[in-house]
Parts: structure tokens; C-alpha cells; sequence
């Protein structure tokens, strides 16, 4: 069973969140497969962003989706993981090219250096006139250099956007995504000039436990990650510090897809664009990209859909 675990070290300014997509993870590649399997280096980069997106948006509590997107110039023109408040996820990737084999973030997506990552933050109750956040880096650090793992990415988005030391590592295989973060918390009145050399000495004690924190974390290899059960892995990096956990939380794969949904979306493509389709083939067959489920409107469908559409725009006075 996937599980999200939270810790805390005692009488240290550091929080940490071990993630683990097993069932899953599994699910979301079995629905792929289904219109067609990614080559294994995709494969791997969607469980990275799968198990990032659930740790990111279990780190900061926020009643809306979390979209995790790597966009670029490369064989892999977007990569996408979308997750709930209630840690449901979903994955998916849009390939133009060939992947070549053993192919970094670099190859597959920043090959021209035009890669760039992105996160949205949209709200579950949006306010009238309310928009997305959205947060958008590049896929290189700041000295210009290429960043060839998700996880370098990440830091640097984190902290260039919330200002907080950040480790992250990921791993993924076709049978687990998985994923450890580590994040220095703000010491109490960070930012305020008053107290300043205060301020100063604990920021250093702050960097300090962090820094020791984060090279614990660092050690932590592929094999472990994906091999050893999580209270394993954490005694491992963290024996000799105390480490206070919380019960462990589900995520879970679910896609929103709907009929009504992709009914909405070929309202906006137009009758006429519809009528086309159906004169060439007999019908319309929507596939969505995350989840595999294939929606078919027939003629009769496509009448009902649209005739629904003119009684509410003629103001029938019906309440839907």
C-alpha cells in the first residue's frame, strides 16, 4: 500500500516526508500501457514527479490541486503530475521524439536549453475573477548549469520561491516511486530586523542542523529507497538523531475525468468542428491522457449535447 510518512527532529528547526507509491504507482502505468507504454528513462521521470507532487503538496496544506509540469525542446515535449488535497494523484507525459537510452532530464526535455518546470497551485473554490498561482524555473541552476535530475530542480525552485533549504531525493521504477524530502523550518520572527544579531547566531545553528540533516539524506541510494520499507530507510539515514513521526497518510491514484467533462470540452470545440469529426467517422472517441478511459459520442450524443446547450442559452428557465 502507498504511504506518506511526516517526522519532525527533535530540537531541530527540520521536517522531513518520506513518500512511497507502490499500488499505486503500478495502477497509473497499467492505465498507460493500455494506449501505449513509455520507454523506461519516461517512465521513471513521471514516478519522480509523481512522488514529488504528493510530498509537495502534503508539505505546505493547500485546498486545491498541486500541478507539477516539465515542459521543453526535447523528445518529451511535457510531463505532467496533478495532486489532490486528499494526496489522489495522476501522471501523464506527451512524447514527440525518441528517447535515447539512459537519457537524462537534460536529453529528454532541455536539449536546446528552452526546458522549463512548473508549478501551479490552483485553488479547489476559486473567488470570482481568482486565477492559478503558477511558479515557473528553469531546468538549469544559477551559474547556467544544466540540472540533469528533477530533484536539483526542485531545490532550486523551492528555494528561489519560498526561501527554505531543501533536499529532495527521488527514485522511481516500474514498481515504486519514491521519495525523501528534508526542509529547514524558519526560525520565529525570520525577517525581522529587530534582534538582528540574534537573528544572526541562530541562522547559523539553523544552516548547521540542516546542512548535517540534508548529507544524512544525500546518502540514501536507489536501491534503498525503492528496496527498504520506510521505518528501515529512516533508522538507517537518522539513528542517531530522535525522530518524532505522525500517523501515516494513503495517497492514492484517481483521475477526475469525466463524460460531462469531455462533454464540456467538445461544447467549446464547436458544433461545427463535431459534425465534422462525425461525418468522417461515424463518431467521436476521446481518450484522456492520464487514466487511459476511452469516451465515444454517437450522433445522437453529439444532438443531445449540443440541443442541451441551445435551451440554456434560450433561457427555458429550467435550473440545472
Amino acid at each position: 500500500m502507498s504511504e506518506l510518512h511526516k517526522f519532525l527532529f527533535e530540537g531541530l528547526p527540520v521536517r522531513g516526508m518520506l513518500v512511497r507509491l507502490t499500488d499505486s504507482w503500478r495502477e497509473v502505468l497499467k492505465r498507460r500501457e493500455a494506449v501505449g507504454a513509455h520507454p523506461p528513462e519516461l517512465r521513471a521521470l513521471m514516478g519522480e514527479m509523481a512522488a514529488a507532487a504528493v510530498l509537495m503538496q502534503s508539505n505546505i496544506k493547500f485546498n486545491g490541486a498541486l500541478v507539477l509540469q516539465v515542459f521543453g525542446d526535447g523528445p518529451v515535449k511535457l510531463a505532467v503530475a496533478e495532486v489532490q488535497p486528499d494526496l489522489s494523484f495522476r501522471a501523464t507525459a506527451k512524447l514527440v521524439g525518441e528517447v535515447p537510452e539512459g537519457a537524462k532530464l537534460e536529453a529528454m526535455l532541455n536539449v536546446h536549453g528552452q526546458g522549463r518546470c512548473a508549478i501551479t497551485l490552483d485553488p479547489k473554490d476559486r473567488l470570482p475573477g481568482q486565477q492559478p498561482y503558477q511558479g515557473v524555473v528553469p531546468l538549469h541552476g544559477d551559474h547556467k548549469e544544466p540540472l540533469q535530475k528533477l530533484s536539483e530542480v526542485l531545490e532550486h525552485y523551492m528555494l528561489q520561491s519560498e526561501q527554505l533549504d531543501t533536499k529532495m531525493i527521488l527514485f522511481a521504477n516500474d514498481e515504486i516511486a519514491a521519495g525523501l524530502l528534508i526542509q529547514r523550518l524558519p526560525i520565529q520572527g525570520e525577517g525581522n530586523l529587530e534582534g538582528q544579531g540574534r537573528r544572526d547566531e541562530d541562522e547559523i545553528g539553523l544552516s548547521d542542523a540542516f546542512n548535517r540533516i540534508s548529507m544524512l539524506a544525500s546518502t540514501l541510494t536507489a536501491e534503498e529507497l525503492l528496496g527498504l520499507d520506510a521505518d528501515t530507510v529512516l533508522r538507517r539515514l537518522f539513528w542517531e538523531e530522535t525522530v518524532r513521526r505522525f500517523e501515516p497518510l494513503t495517497p492514492k491514484f484517481a483521475c477526475s475525468c469525466s463524460s460531462h467533462r469531455v462533454g464540456q470540452m467538445l461544447k467549446g470545440l464547436g458544433r461545427d468542428e463535431v459534425d465534422s469529426v462525425l461525418a468522417e467517422r461515424g463518431n467521436v472517441e476521446i481518450g484522456c491522457e492520464f487514466c487511459g478511459q476511452q469516451y465515444h459520442f454517437d450522433a445522437v450524443d453529439v444532438g443531445e449535447l449540443f440541443a442541451a446547450e441551445h435551451a440554456q442559452a434560450g433561457g427555458s428557465g429550467t435550473v440545472q
